[in-house]
């Protein structure tokens, strides 16, 4: 099983861009799909991205589509939220996240079995 640790959360001002990243420790970390996902003050987890195993397939939250994308180096154990044109309503802890690619319900955060500790980004106006 791997581990999980988040990295280059921040306050922005809205129309920035940050790049996140995901460092995963252990030996089976192209086994896994990956996503992110994000909480804001008083709110649920939500999905943002997630990206399959070898990086081909990636799928997005409505809210992002087109402002952030996902992706991942197997051979650095780590997976990157790149984040531009940021807004406000972007504020939250992000956090990734491991999941068995057999499960497609890739939103369904209860599919997820590992987790990093999270990382603040945020948004200004």
């Amino acid at each position: 099983q791997v581990q999980l640790v988040e990295s280059g959360g921040g306050l922005v001002q809205a129309g920035d861009s940050l790049r996140l990243s995901c460092a995963a420790s252990g030996r089976s970390f192209s086994n896994y799909a990956m996503g992110w996902f994000r909480q804001a003050p008083g709110k649920e987890r939500a999905f943002v991205a997630t990206i399959s195993t070898r990086g081909v397939t990636a799928y997005y939250a409505d809210s992002v589509k087109g402002r952030f994308t996902i992706s991942r180096d197997n051979a650095k154990s780590t997976v990157y939220l790149q984040m531009n044109s940021l807004k406000p309503e972007d504020t939250a802890v992000y956090y990734c996240a491991a999941r068995i690619p057999a499960y497609t319900d890739y939103e369904n955060l209860v599919r997820y079995s590992v987790w990093g500790q999270g990382t603040q980004v945020t948004v200004s106006s």
